[in-house]
């Protein structure tokens, strides 16, 4: 999760968010170079007493000021679009989960193990927190996934428009009433994750948080059939 104070991303918890990583830094190292040229070229300008009243034209320059731009947008245009196809793959999730959004708190319901688990997520008060809890963003029932493994979130809402987002793992899908949206989620190690509901949805808005915790196959299997 982030800390008061942290200026860079969270650590990335899943192979999605180690590409979104990857992607920044990409896209910051040209940001750099191009802010560090044109950084150059407006105090040498500055600097420079010469005058090219005369020069009327000059083709070789126009053209390396055109073809340039469009190298350096090639060159971020190619992992972007890749990207941005892999954020819609789901792959062949082992594990379903289905999240639905409520005025104001997360139901979840699971049916891979043959019987329906359902049960309800409730943001935790203040005065039932317990050491160690970090205020509102702790659950009373966290959902449960599986590390490893591919898994689908089937998002979903009852009411009005919420938003189902874990920064940490880089995914965020609208809950649409009436409508069902997917995210695939590959867990790299297990661990607890926090996110919020993203999409204005009410007074309360603030106020129901998401808990998943990332444990093993063996160890899911285990708590989904109990």
């Amino acid at each position: 999760m982030s800390f008061w104070g942290q200026l860079s991303f969270q650590d990335s918890f899943g192979w999605l968010g180690f590409e979104l990583s990857f992607f920044h830094d990409h896209a910051m190292f040209v940001l750099v170079l191009v802010s560090s040229f044109v950084g150059y070229m407006m105090v040498c300008l500055l600097k420079s007493g010469f005058s090219s009243r005369f020069v009327v034209e000059a083709q070789s320059l126009e053209g390396a000021w055109t073809m340039v731009p469009g190298l350096l947008l090639l060159i971020l245009a190619v992992p972007s679009v890749r990207l941005l196809y892999l954020l819609d793959e789901v792959g062949g999730p082992v594990v379903s989960m289905k999240a639905i959004g409520h005025q104001w708190y997360w139901s979840y319901e699971y049916n891979d193990g043959g019987e329906l688990v359902s049960f309800d997520s409730y943001m935790v008060g203040v005065s039932d927190m317990v050491d160690g809890g970090y205020r509102l963003l702790e659950v009373d029932n966290r959902c449960v996934l599986p590390y490893g493994v591919d898994s689908r979130i089937l998002v979903s809402s009852a009411d009005v428009v919420h938003a189902w987002a874990l920064p940490a793992v880089g995914v965020k899908a609208d809950a649409v009433p009436g409508r069902i949206n997917q995210l695939g989620i590959h867990l790299g190690s297990s661990g607890v994750l926090y996110g919020q509901c993203s999409e204005i949805c009410g007074v309360n808005h603030s106020f129901m948080p998401i808990g998943l915790e990332g444990v093993s196959p063996s160890v899911f299997y285990h708590w989904l059939m109990k």
